[in-house]
């Protein structure tokens, strides 16, 4: 079994550590009401990270790498 290279304590890091480049709302917004999307840079790419925000707590849902987001942010090609 394959281990991921990203895990969500790492990301959790790479915010803490000044990478966080923006944060959007879901571009579903009727699927997902409820759902922020952060943009963060890890190793010169960018990924989003679709969270929950509750007053206890910040879920995060996945870890998404994203080439328009790399482009739009960090002036990468596609």
């Amino acid at each position: 079994m394959q281990e991921r290279e990203l895990s969500f304590e790492k990301v959790v890091s790479f915010i803490k550590n000044g990478h966080l480049l923006d944060v959007i709302k879901h571009p579903n917004k009727d699927k997902y009401p409820n759902q922020k999307i952060f943009i963060v840079e890890i190793n010169d790419y960018a990924y989003m990270i679709p969270y929950v925000e509750s007053e206890e707590e910040v879920f995060l849902k996945t870890i998404i790498p994203s080439r328009k987001a790399t482009k739009k942010y960090l002036g990468g090609s596609s």
